[in-house]
């Protein structure tokens, strides 16, 4: 009876503690990647949301006033706060800050958005966007820039515009999204070799950050 007692109140052995922990890692190291990539893409929805909202403003003033303007704060069009992405509608780099002070109410003027270091802190408010390797326009109208407006000018003008983030908080590689009112034949930089075609109005993946840390 004292036999079967001690028997039973026995600890665990180095080699079955060992095979524990074996099998944790093993399950850590396969879910631990796809809780990453589910939580990018999560924040990647912002961007998409985001561009859609500019696409369709652009739209509706395109309706109204007979072309497009890469001018945030002609078009009308002004996202949430807290925003991960920095937002780029032309080359020129005249941004809304969006900072701990708050927006600048007294802005006329703006061709772009920078992420909002007042809610991420530390983070790069104009990170560099990582455009397509290569990109060609097809259709009827103008070729928009890259990003912005039709050289040319309007009518027949076209705009396009980037979504640019870092969402793994790892310094290199930056998640990019383009879109434009023209449909473009496009191969994206880096983790997107599912599509070839930028359809207008449709955000399109040029950089992957979470694939892509370069």
């Amino acid at each position: 009876m004292t036999r079967l007692f001690a028997r039973k109140n026995r600890g665990f052995t180095l080699i079955e503690l060992m095979i524990v922990v074996a099998i944790i890692g093993i399950l850590a190291a396969i879910a631990i990647p796809n809780f990453i990539k589910f939580q990018a893409r999560s924040k990647q929805g912002e961007a998409k949301a985001n561009l859609k909202a500019w696409f369709t403003t652009e739209r509706a003033f395109l309706q109204e006033k007979d072309r497009y303007d890469p001018d945030i704060k002609v078009i009308g069009y002004a996202p949430e706060r807290g925003n991960r992405y920095a937002y780029y509608f032309a080359t020129t780099k005249t941004c809304e800050v969006r900072g701990a002070a708050g927006i600048d109410a007294a802005q006329t003027s703006a061709f772009c958005i920078e992420v909002d270091t007042g809610k991420f802190k530390g983070a790069v408010a104009q990170p560099p966007e990582k455009k397509p390797s290569s990109l060609t326009f097809v259709g009827s109208g103008e070729d928009p820039g890259n990003p912005g407006l039709t050289t040319a000018g309007c009518p027949g003008c076209n705009v396009s515009a980037y979504a640019a983030g870092n969402v793994d908080n790892e310094a290199p590689g930056v998640d990019t999204w383009f879109i434009a009112t023209k449909d473009a034949q496009a191969t994206a930089a880096c983790g997107n070799a599912d599509e070839n075609m930028a359809v207008a109005g449709t955000p399109f993946m040029s950089n992957n950050d979470v694939d892509c840390d370069k």
